[in-house]
């Protein structure tokens, strides 16, 4: 379906046509040429004390990170159960076994109680965690400070599952930058995109230059094909890298944009009762990349799934928050720890349009619609 006001649509309004017609132009199209070279240097400037490997998914960015943290058949690594899939699936791919935590209400990513706890019953079960991946959702920064303590305690690396997250910073850092490795995503609905891809980012050379080695099939560096380890066809194209490198240069504005979005949201909806939004510690500056909500039904009157339907009967396009992963059929044998704070937040949640294009009458519309359709409800 299409819809007159899309939940997230990227937008290209820089330098985009002129880098792809460069890059045509060069008959570099694949996994070499300028706009590579050229995307992982300016990412690597914006994060400034991490080098960065563009890849070309979020997914292989997280699957690459994980082989680099030496994860192997019958190891454990905890994951955020808040969550897409593709932050627990590499687990998976590599025989490994995800052990899912709950979220804390602040943030509404991975609890740092509960995951401790997590830690010491799998250490007293005979089996260590191998690493832990935590989510920063809808680009909000989780309890980093709290969450690395822990990761020091017990000498469990983080994965940094940035993908939602690029621009947003934590004490005055850039989210992706906190574990031993992290990951960000350029998927077509992100902050900024790339039309697809992800880069895999840590301030350790060696892991950078071997994560570049593994990405273009562990082909070592010899006049003829040969391959000492498996590597994998995860380098991102010189298309794509041009497209990045466009949107890098609009990389705040657009943050300013989303977080714009996000408090005219909040004004606009200040007399709703019973909406809630995610909101930032003082330790946290979030890229607002989704404005998600949670409706407490007995005070709205309305549902999260009535008003879903209510948007989309008038073309606008919401969706709702991460099903957890722990309630997933494809997951029904994998440990859990925790309440039900994922669960409930999953029933109650929303996520609004979004995209930085989003102006003030899309959004007065959008409210509008919520009084029209919601009346019954709403007084």
């Amino acid at each position: 379906m299409d819809f007159k006001i899309p939940l997230s649509f990227p937008v290209f309004n820089g330098n985009e046509n002129a880098y792809l017609q460069r890059a045509i132009s060069s008959r570099h199209i694949a996994t070499s040429g300028e706009f590579i070279t050229e995307f992982e240097r300016r990412l690597s400037t914006r994060l400034k004390s991490h080098e960065a490997v563009a890849l070309n998914s979020g997914t292989s960015s997280l699957h690459l990170a994980m082989v680099l943290l030496g994860i192997r058949p019958g190891d454990e690594v905890i994951c955020q159960s808040f969550t897409f899939c593709a932050s627990a699936n590499p687990v998976v791919y590599l025989g490994a076994t995800p052990i899912f935590v709950d979220s804390e209400k602040e943030s509404w990513n991975i609890c740092p109680e509960i995951l401790e706890d997590t830690i010491l019953s799998r250490i007293s079960k005979g089996k260590k965690p191998k690493a832990i991946v935590i989510v920063h959702l809808f680009g909000m920064p989780a309890k980093l400070k709290e969450i690395m303590e822990i990761s020091d305690k017990y000498n469990i690396p983080v994965l940094e599952d940035a993908a939602e997250a690029f621009g947003s910073q934590y004490l005055g850092k850039s989210c992706g930058t906190f574990g031993k490795i992290g990951v960000i995503s350029f998927n077509g609905n992100k902050i900024m995109s790339a039309g697809g891809g992800g880069a895999l980012i840590a301030n350790d050379t060696a892991s950078v230059q071997h994560a570049r080695l593994l990405s273009t099939q562990a082909r070592e560096d010899l006049p003829f094909y040969h391959h000492l380890e498996i590597g994998y066809n995860y380098k991102m194209n010189n298309l794509s890298a041009a497209v990045g490198v466009a949107q890098l240069e609009q990389l705040d504005t657009f943050i300013q944009a989303r977080r714009h979005i996000n408090q005219r949201y909040r004004i606009l909806l200040e007399d709703f009762p019973g909406i809630n939004f995610q909101t930032e510690s003082p330790d946290s500056q979030s890229n607002y990349w989704l404005t998600s909500i949670v409706i407490d039904k007995q005070i709205t009157g309305f549902s999260n799934i009535e008003l879903k339907s209510a948007l989309t009967k008038n073309g606008i396009e919401s969706r709702f928050l991460w099903k957890p992963l722990h309630t997933q059929p494809v997951f029904n044998m994998t440990p859990y720890y925790g309440g039900s704070m994922a669960e409930r937040l999953f029933e109650n949640g929303l996520c609004l349009p979004s995209s930085v294009n989003l102006t003030l009458q899309d959004q007065e519309f959008i409210v509008e619609v919520m009084r029209k359709e919601l009346s019954k409800t709403f007084k």
